[in-house]
């Protein structure tokens, strides 16, 4: 009657309680002080893995319980394949016994069923051998009942009560992301918010650019193996197959692949694809510092952040791509003169700020009103367009060209002396100057004024004047030429 009075007690404490870790500690100490075993742990089933690893223990040595068992193997996994006790009187004669602490003598495994399915088992050692009789034996296996009862209740509060946690974050990171239309703030708002929201150790957004996936931005705990802006081939896994079949990729142990890492403590991942209205904008990882550190639930929960991220990049593209169109000249597809005022000051405030050169280059095309009358206006669209075309290539991609009105040009030129401005205007007026512009039978031209600063103005009017001076010099001169501003003269350099 006491031992049933005992178990009734212990079944009594560990059903009380809703929380996980509170009932596994109830489960090894009622283990441990009732049945007095020195050595005692709850195994845990991974489902997926269908592998077996330590919950929580009490009296193991140090370091044995980072080690995960298969079906089968050990006396824990015997039991649990056979889904019935299983007893090992001397663990030394007995060759599916795992050290787990040197004392141990003998060592019995009882199964944590639930409804016929397996979830772990509770692992009972002794120092002594033979030390579990029939009896014993048959209390642990009816408390191990009544523990396997309360660890899956808590389980699913504990996995109802993370899933609704998960939901709040959703919902907060909806309402949070459809705020942010910069893209860059917002893959740095995404990135923080997950990594707090769902306390995973970091987290990272690639987006897909060409034919690679560069990483725009991550937030966490962990030291990166990257830089950011760092190109991955999207042809190599694990992007590969993540964006050919739009499907999650978990790593569950990055231990054995230390080359896969994008952070040097990095131990598993989940990667998801971003995906929006059918199209893969990139890939949202996750990474653990835990070898299979993502739970039960976290993989759907987060596949619908991914969505929302996606959604959210997506109107962020689209905003990106409006303010484009409203700096883009409608004709040309160069940028027009609203880009034009709006750089020159960001450009004008840099060479200010670095003590680097920069230069204003406004051009002209020579006699423009003379070929539309000549050759209609439709081949004088053509005209411009081609013009803007080969100043476009004929520039860096730091330079900006931009239609400044009518048929002139206004050009930013950044970290230039003033000779290499001019070097500059003259390539463009020679190229020009040889261009073949279908249907137009004579030689089109260019004229064109260069100021730089500090030399020729330090404002943003002080420039233009000084560069549209020269325009007007090169103008009067006889057109085809190059001037350079002065503060006391006008150089000409003659084509």
């Amino acid at each position: 009657m006491n031992k049933i009075a005992v178990l009734y007690d212990a079944g009594q404490a560990v059903l009380s309680t809703f929380d996980l870790d509170e009932v596994l500690q109830r489960i090894l100490g009622i283990a441990h002080d009732y049945f007095h075993l020195r050595n005692v742990a709850i195994v845990l089933l991974d489902k997926q893995s269908q592998q077996l690893y330590v919950r929580s223990q009490i009296g193991w040595d140090e370091g044995q319980d980072k080690h995960r068992v298969s079906l089968g193997q050990g006396i824990t996994g015997a039991a649990a394949l056979k889904k019935q006790p299983v007893y090992a009187p001397d663990v030394e004669k007995d060759a599916r016994y795992f050290c787990s602490s040197k004392s141990t003598r003998s060592e019995l495994a009882i199964p944590l069923m639930v409804v016929d399915e397996v979830v772990g088992v509770l692992d009972c050692q002794s120092d002594n051998l033979d030390h579990f009789d029939p009896e014993t034996i048959d209390l642990l296996t009816l408390f191990s009942t009544q523990a396997s009862i309360a660890l899956q209740n808590a389980r699913l509060y504990s996995l109802e009560q993370r899933r609704a946690r998960q939901l709040r974050a959703i919902n907060a990171i909806a309402q949070q992301t459809t705020a942010v239309l910069d893209l860059e703030e917002l893959l740095g708002t995404v990135c923080g918010l997950i990594q707090h929201a769902f306390r995973v150790a970091h987290v990272s957004l690639f987006l897909r650019e060409d034919h690679d996936l560069v990483l725009r931005a991550h937030h966490g705990t962990l030291t990166p193996c990257i830089p950011e802006g760092g190109r991955f081939a999207a042809t190599a896994e694990p992007w590969a197959s993540i964006l050919a079949d739009s499907c999650t990729s978990m790593e569950r142990d990055l231990c054995e692949t230390p080359a896969g890492r994008f952070f040097m403590e990095s131990a598993s991942r989940l990667c998801i694809p971003l995906v929006s209205f059918g199209q893969t904008l990139g890939v949202l990882a996750l990474d653990s510092d835990t070898v299979d550190g993502f739970r039960e639930g976290d993989e759907e929960s987060l596949e619908s952040v991914a969505d929302i991220c996606a959604t959210a990049i997506q109107n962020a593209h689209y905003v990106d791509r409006v303010k484009q169109l409203a700096y883009l000249d409608g004709l040309t597809g160069i940028f027009n003169r609203r880009f034009f005022e709006l750089r020159i000051m960001e450009e004008i405030e840099r060479a200010r700020r670095y003590g680097t050169g920069m230069a204003v280059i406004m051009a002209d095309i020579d006699e423009f009103k003379r070929l539309n009358d000549e050759f209609g206006h439709v081949l004088g669209d053509e005209v411009l367009r081609q013009v803007s075309s080969v100043f476009h290539q004929q520039l860096r991609k730091v330079d900006i060209v931009c239609r400044y009105g009518g048929e002139e040009f206004g050009i930013l030129l950044t970290q230039v002396t003033p000779e290499q401005a001019m070097a500059v205007a003259e390539k463009l007026r020679k190229t020009i100057e040889g261009w073949q512009f279908p249907g137009v039978p004579r030689t089109v031209t260019i004229s064109a004024g260069t100021a730089t600063f500090p030399q020729h103005g330090t404002s943003r009017d002080g420039l233009v004047r000084a560069a549209d001076s020269a325009l007007y010099c090169a103008k009067q001169a006889g057109r085809n030429q190059v001037c350079l501003a002065s503060p006391a003269r006008v150089q000409t350099a003659n084509g």
